[in-house]
């Protein structure tokens, strides 16, 4: 496996920064959400934005990918291309962003939200708050001597206990001076497996949780994953930091976002006794 990065001093400085510009273009962004709209018009909203401010929106061009966010609708789990796609009344779609702010070699920071168009269905906003509430969980268990496996068995005893399931070919990512690095964060698994936390450990969680079956397919275009069951998906992601007693979450926003009931919500799923601890 490859080293994991740990970062400090003004390096840390300069994570922090494009963290904080992600995570405030994607609060800018939910108030303009709205039926009527495609998706390639968020692709404009957000690449507008992040390049007024300096960075580059680190999605363009990565190995292929052509647009500059990705916007996930519906049964898209992860990484739909903006097109010419009209949003609709009660649709949910995750818009995810990640900045490259080119300062000391330049640093990634990564975070999506899943948003409502209208007014969703019970079954929506059922996928949509359990997938919350999966990353909320994941992150209340982070601190040194945990492990990556302590993370995955705490989100994916939440999402099962909520009748959902959590998918299990993508997964969070270590992020720093590469937009995708050690270590893989699988949002399912054991207690005590897997790479041991550390104090500057940076990486991102992200679960991507279905109403339907974990099982996923990837379409023809090479990017677009899909509930292979067609079922509805949501997704929200943050980057944190591994810190001395717990972490610090590197985007999490300064306001609540439009267009999603954008509240936290922490009951920590105890791990078993003498797991990763």
């Amino acid at each position: 496996m490859a080293r994991i990065e740990i970062l400090n001093g003004r390096d840390l400085q300069a994570m922090r920064l494009s963290c904080r510009l992600a995570a405030d273009v994607l609060a800018r962004v939910g108030p303009q959400l709205r039926a009527g709209m495609t998706t390639d018009d968020i692709d404009r909203l957000v690449h507008d934005d992040i390049t007024r401010n300096g960075a580059y929106p680190s999605p363009l061009d990565y190995r292929g990918f052509p647009k500059s966010v990705c916007t996930s609708i519906n049964e898209v789990v992860c990484h739909g291309i903006p097109s010419g796609r009209a949003l609709v009344e009660g649709d949910t779609v995750n818009v995810d962003v990640t900045t490259y702010l080119p300062r000391r070699n330049g640093f990634h920071g990564d975070t999506s939200a899943t948003f409502y168009i209208g007014e969703p269905s019970p079954q929506a906003k059922h996928v949509v708050e359990v997938a919350r509430q999966a990353l909320e969980v994941g992150i209340a268990v982070v601190a040194p001597g945990r492990t990556v496996g302590d993370i995955g068995w705490a989100i994916q005893q939440l999402v099962e206990s909520k009748g959902c399931s959590v998918v299990r070919d993508y997964t969070g990512h270590g992020i720093g001076r590469r937009f995708h690095q050690e270590p893989s964060v699988p949002h399912h698994g054991l207690p005590g497996k897997g790479p041991r936390l550390e104090k500057g450990m940076i990486f991102t969680i992200e679960p991507m949780v279905n109403l339907g079956g974990w099982e996923v397919d990837l379409l023809a275009d090479g990017w677009t994953v899909v509930t292979r069951d067609r079922s509805l998906s949501a997704q929200f992601e943050h980057t944190v930091l591994v810190t001395a007693t717990g972490c610090e979450v590197l985007t999490r926003r300064g306001e609540v976002l439009a267009n999603s009931e954008d509240r936290p919500w922490v009951k920590p799923v105890p791990l078993r006794p003498g797991a990763g601890l």
